[in-house]
């Protein structure tokens, strides 16, 4: 599996294999473990779910630390992966965070469909 290396990119290769609905349900399912109120409508444009989760994120890392480090353990963002971002400016980490979580939710829902 080749993993998208932008945002539009994956979006684009969900709709394609007509997976978003189920990226959506599998972040909202994610969100709900970790205890983050956060539900995304399954209708949701790309644009507004970018938008959304990064708001999300950044709000996490700024004041709820413990709470944003729990999500990236239920969703499985790899650590290595997070520590190389550089986390001088919050606001692109956090931006830089939602895409990690989209390429891992992204990874998840593919190879349920692939395998299952």
């Amino acid at each position: 599996m080749q993993l998208p290396t932008t945002f539009e990119a994956l979006i684009e290769e969900a709709n394609h294999s007509k997976l978003y609905n189920k990226l959506i349900l599998q972040l909202n399912k994610d969100f709900l473990l970790a205890n983050i109120d956060l539900d995304f409508h399954e209708e949701i444009l790309p644009s507004s779910l970018k938008l959304l989760l990064h708001e999300t994120v950044y709000k996490l890392i700024q004041e709820k630390f413990m709470e944003y480090l729990n999500l990236l353990y239920i969703i499985d963002v790899p650590e290595k992966q997070v520590k190389q971002l550089d986390g001088s400016d919050a606001l692109k980490l956090s931006e830089a965070v939602s895409f990690l979580i989209l390429k891992r939710e992204w990874q998840k829902v593919w190879f349920k469909n692939k395998y299952s």
